[in-house]
């Protein structure tokens, strides 16, 4: 049993991103207390890792939550779902009014809106909180996300505030709302996360077939990119996982590597969430079904067989005009994810009563992330300056690089679909950028076909009021 409570905030669960974020915490002078279900694990992280700082190391609960100065902060670092659910149920009866349980989990924020409220009966203070930056961010500095009261924010702050990533001096942590809006920002990061890595997919995909590039050569195009507008960690990596040659075989990395990418279910939560919201993120759903659909094995080898080739033969005339289209329409891509993102976080943050500030959010998410960009100063200009800008693609910074981008963005959309290369984020981001400047849109006729298969009713361009037309009878016009 620890004698007395001398840790500043504790850490259960003790897996890479529980174990790096605990030696984070260390290394900036933070007393921690660790503990795990197995004891081993706990042990190692103090005989590998105790010089980096002061670890108060338990091998039960009941000793870990006694080692933490009140009122204690734990930070839960286990598998989302019922494993999160669990050790919170084992640490309720442990834990008096005002202390604070913390999930730095990819937990759904519906969940941590529910576990929110159950805690607050007992009166304690539940922040669910993304972390995003992965293993080495959460080691290093990682992009902080927590929800949660503002009361829990005051001990929580200044601990965050400095483990995590600083960018021009500032850190990349702020307190992003009332109970699950922490976990709701970090999952439509994720979101915009699926759309990036997708649309940087595509690019190469079509830098490859439209040069007949070897994926080294299309590396340096990435890392010349890196230089320019489209800078950023996802662009940076790109160009090393791209001129990595794999040990094994000579061949590059990248053609080693099966073709079916993986998912761990944010991706799919934000769809379903923007969904509910009614909000349109057209970039990020088709990037999750890319990621679906490039699973689905069986039905793409009976295609191949059955259609072949269904493309016509690409030339590129002009390598230097054709590399300089895929960048414009890269950037007018990437640029529609993120607005569509931010729009998502507006909706939610409404319909939650969160406050969410957005310009506060691409502040935070400059550095240690995964989605940082250079752009995203641009991000926190636009909002600063207009807080309730209807859309980030009609700030300034952006109407300018998007409008610079249209006729290159339309060739590469156009070039693609004729070889039959898929590039379904670039193809519809492009289309949702048409859908927003359209003076028109075929929606009336939907209006109209729902009426008159269902009675549903319509409006009308020139005067107010709901409208259902009499289609099985005289088809006069009647107010609803």
């Amino acid at each position: 049993m620890a004698e007395q409570a001398t840790a500043q905030i504790g850490v259960t669960g003790l897996a890479v991103m529980g174990r790096n974020l605990a030696r984070n915490l260390a290394r900036n002078g933070f007393a921690v207390a660790v503990h795990n279900r197995s004891p081993e694990r706990t042990r190692r992280l103090v005989a590998e890792h105790g010089d980096e700082g002061t670890f108060v190391p338990s091998e039960s609960l009941a000793d870990f939550v006694g080692s933490l100065e009140r009122p204690r902060a734990v930070i839960v670092m286990v598998k989302a779902g019922a494993p999160t659910d669990a050790v919170i149920d084992e640490l309720v009866p442990l834990l008096e009014e005002g202390d604070i349980i913390v999930d730095c989990g990819n937990a759904h924020f519906a969940d941590t809106r529910r576990r929110e409220e159950a805690l607050r009966a007992y009166g304690l203070h539940f922040v669910g909180t993304g972390v995003s930056g992965g293993e080495e961010g959460a080691l290093l500095g990682p992009s902080i996300m927590p929800g949660g009261s503002a009361e829990s924010y005051r001990k929580l702050g200044p601990i965050f505030e400095k483990i995590a990533a600083h960018v021009d001096g500032e850190p990349c942590c702020r307190h992003i709302g009332p109970d699950g809006a922490g976990h709701f920002v970090k999952m439509v990061h994720n979101g915009i996360e699926y759309a990036d890595m997708q649309l940087i997919a595509e690019a190469y995909d079509l830098l490859r077939a439209g040069l007949s590039a070897s994926p080294a050569e299309i590396a340096e195009i990435f890392r010349e990119w890196n230089g320019g507008e489209l800078g950023s960690f996802l662009i940076e990596i790109t160009a090393d996982v791209l001129g990595h040659t794999d040990a094994a075989t000579g061949q590059a990395f990248v053609d080693v590597v099966l073709d079916q990418a993986e998912q761990k279910g944010t991706g799919r939560w934000t769809v379903q969430s923007a969904l509910d919201l009614g909000i349109p993120i057209t970039g990020i759903a088709e990037a999750t079904f890319a990621r679906s659909l490039s699973g689905h094995a069986d039905q793409r080898e009976a295609a191949r067989r059955v259609f072949g080739d269904a493309g016509e033969k690409w030339q590129v005339d002009d390598r230097e005009t054709f590399v300089e289209d895929v960048r414009r329409a890269l950037l007018a891509s990437k640029i529609v994810a993120y607005a569509q993102g931010f729009d998502h976080i507006r909706a939610g943050s409404r319909e939650y009563d969160w406050g969410i500030d957005l310009g506060g959010t691409a502040t935070i998410w400059r550095g240690g992330c995964i989605i940082r960009a250079g752009f995203l100063d641009r991000i926190r200009e636009a909002y600063d300056a207009e807080p309730e800008l209807s859309t980030l693609l009609v700030a300034p910074w952006f109407a300018e690089r998007v409008s610079n981008g249209v006729s290159a963005w339309r060739r590469v959309v156009a070039d693609a679909a004729r070889a039959g290369v898929p590039a379904p984020a670039f193809g519809s981001s492009l289309a949702y950028f048409d859908g927003l400047r359209a003076q028109r849109l075929p929606a009336a006729l939907i209006q109209g076909l729902r009426d008159d298969f269902g009675a549903h009713t319509y409006h009308r361009v020139d005067r107010d009021g709901s409208f259902h037309t009499l289609w099985a009878g005289d088809r006069s016009e009647v107010e609803a």
